[in-house]
């Protein structure tokens, strides 16, 4: 038996922690015990039943997990490996991490960084990884510290956080855009030189704007991202993660035909295990730890409900880990 957040719609939609037989494990070549989990957008949505993010039912919830290897047949793991896992439909169409156990494919998992204890790597969790791939698409797009201003939409989430705590790091001027002006000594301590508010970019603008972004870091989508592009400069690159306001996307091709402007979708879920583990690497070497502590709230299982409720109410800030 092991403790899991299990959700099921029979005879209607409902989310409780309860002790769960190991043989009701899916089948996968990697049995782990996980020490962490975390409480991502995504997480929210499954938990709170607010979108159809779960696909086979019931589900044990949690995108993300962190731990040590319980027994495997992968030739790339054996009992006692520390693991980092994100995203690959966990928590959708397979059984997730926010459970005392899980069955996962040796072929999805990160070997954990040294320079990240499971709770760290928690913290990050799919919000940090993907904030990390974001920067990473900048910097491929040839936007390098010095060249201007880099705005971070959502600055308070989770990618937000990281984002700005990485890009502060790394030498760039950032910009936080967020609704939340409570926590501007949050979002300066992690690095942020300017705060604005989000209503400045949540309502439909022109097709092009006064130029002022080098980059963009958007976690938000909809009108918000539509005037990000509006506003970012002659060659600049945008990389786009998250749909807070809305999956839509009202602009125009002039952005990019009159600036050269360069939209970079980055997902996480699916991404290739070499980017993956590229981007850990990344997060170990380019992250101020320090800083991470500075944006983490640790629950234990018992509360993950209750705190996802409180996420999508916009009521938490930064990253929550969820202790199993």
């Amino acid at each position: 038996m092991f403790r899991a957040l299990l959700l099921d719609k029979e005879p209607q939609f409902q989310a409780s922690v309860q002790s769960v037989e190991a043989s009701r494990l899916p089948d996968a070549d990697v049995h782990v015990q996980v020490a962490y989990s975390t409480l991502n957008y995504k997480d929210g949505l499954a938990i709170t039943n607010k979108s159809p993010v779960v696909r086979q039912w019931p589900m044990v919830a949690g995108i993300d997990g962190a731990g040590t290897v319980i027994a495997s047949s992968h030739p790339q793991w054996k009992a006692g490996d520390a693991f980092v896992h994100n995203g690959w439909g966990v928590g959708e169409t397979h059984w997730g991490c926010l459970a005392e156990q899980a069955k996962l494919k040796g072929d999805w998992l990160v070997k954990l960084p040294s320079a990240f204890t499971p709770r760290q790597a928690m913290a990050l969790g799919t919000a940090g990884y993907t904030a990390m791939l974001c920067v990473m698409a900048l910097e491929q797009q040839g936007v390098k510290p010095g060249d201007g201003e880099v705005l971070v939409t959502g600055a308070t989430g989770g990618v937000g956080s990281v984002a700005i705590a990485l890009l502060a790091k790394l030498g760039y001027s950032v910009v936080a855009a967020t609704g939340k002006t409570s926590e501007e000594a949050y979002l300066k301590g992690l690095g942020a030189q300017h705060l604005m508010d989000r209503a400045e970019l949540s309502a439909a603008g022109k097709p092009l704007q006064k130029e002022r972004w080098a980059g963009v870091v958007d976690a938000v989508g909809s009108h918000t991202l539509a005037n990000a592009l509006a506003q970012t400069r002659y060659g600049g690159a945008v990389a786009a993660c998250g749909l807070a306001q809305g999956f839509d996307l009202p602009t125009t091709v002039m952005p990019f035909i009159l600036r050269n402007v360069r939209l970079i979708g980055v997902d996480s879920v699916m991404a290739p295990l070499a980017l993956r583990q590229l981007a850990w690497d990344r997060l170990a070497r380019d992250l101020d730890i320090a800083k991470l502590d500075s944006m983490v709230e640790e629950v234990s299982l018992d509360h993950a409900i209750e705190k996802a409720h409180a996420l999508m109410a916009g009521q938490v800030r930064g990253r929550i880990v969820v202790k199993i």
